[in-house]
């Protein structure tokens, strides 16, 4: 285990982590495929004329359950809290590891965002 002992720090890093791991869950184009069977495409068109599509959770079953879930940050935020915090609790070296990755990968996307809005102004 080489995640520090200190009790803010770790919840620090866990919250970066938890932080990571959801938004790629629910966000990011990378697990888009993933998320892709729990909803269904809805085409609308906008009053300019374009075409938009929006994602609805599937209605019904297990398909249906996991696209509610998907569609709401804050319960796969609560989940993976979950996930991350059994990792540490384990004190599996590899589970530390991952934990470690996502905080760094948090603060990388903070800090990006961060200069992105400096740049844009």
């Amino acid at each position: 285990m080489f995640l520090p002992q200190n009790e803010l720090t770790l919840f620090i890093i866990l919250g970066l982590a938890s932080f990571r791991l959801t938004r790629l869950i629910v966000f990011d184009k990378i697990t888009e495929p993933l998320r892709r069977p729990f909803f269904k495409e809805i085409e609308e068109k906008n009053e300019e004329g374009e075409v938009e599509i929006y994602l609805m959770p599937k209605e019904k079953g297990l398909l249906g359950w996991g696209g509610q879930l998907l569609s709401c940050f804050w319960c796969v935020g609560v989940w993976v809290s979950i996930f991350l915090v059994f990792l540490h609790v384990q004190q599996w070296f590899v589970g530390d590891a991952v934990v470690l990755i996502l905080a760094v990968a948090a603060v990388g996307a903070i800090i990006e965002v961060i200069i992105s809005k400096i740049m844009d102004n």
